[in-house]
């Protein structure tokens, strides 16, 4: 018999960890080709990687909660990390300095999907499985 409740919290673990890979990814080649990305100029490198790090234990602590059953406060951070996803299309909305790669295009495309992908298990979890009433019931 399969536990879903751990089920879940691996398919969520796998989430994150490719959100993290990919984030980290993106933020390290904006941070080192920043010139090259299309973006606001008070954008810095040390901006960019500041960002990453910070926001990081945000989505591991997120995650953590989720385990123990904190589904309110693991919903409010892992929506709060998937920001650093789910932003980087924002490039776009900005004027190209210069043509980018194909990497910089994958990179902000992988990011903003995985970000959404974040965003639909969050929503799958609240709102279909609805896994914050299991607390209130045994309560």
């Amino acid at each position: 018999m399969i536990n879903t409740s751990r089920f879940r919290q691996t398919i969520l673990l796998a989430v994150i960890t490719l959100n993290l890979i990919s984030t980290w990814l993106h933020y390290i080649d904006n941070a080192l080709f920043l010139s090259q990305y299309p973006g606001p100029a008070w954008f810095t490198s040390v901006g960019v990687i500041s960002t990453v790090i910070v926001m990081t234990p945000v989505g591991l602590l997120g995650y953590w909660f989720y385990t123990k059953g904190m589904f309110w406060l693991a919903y409010f951070l892992l929506a709060l990390y998937s920001i650093t996803s789910i932003s980087s299309p924002v490039h776009y909305l900005f004027p190209m300095v210069a043509a980018m790669s194909l990497k910089m295009h994958s990179l902000i495309w992988l990011d903003g999907f995985l970000g959404l992908l974040l965003i639909g298990f969050l929503l799958w979890s609240s709102f279909v499985l609805k896994e914050w009433r299991s607390i209130q019931s045994a309560n």
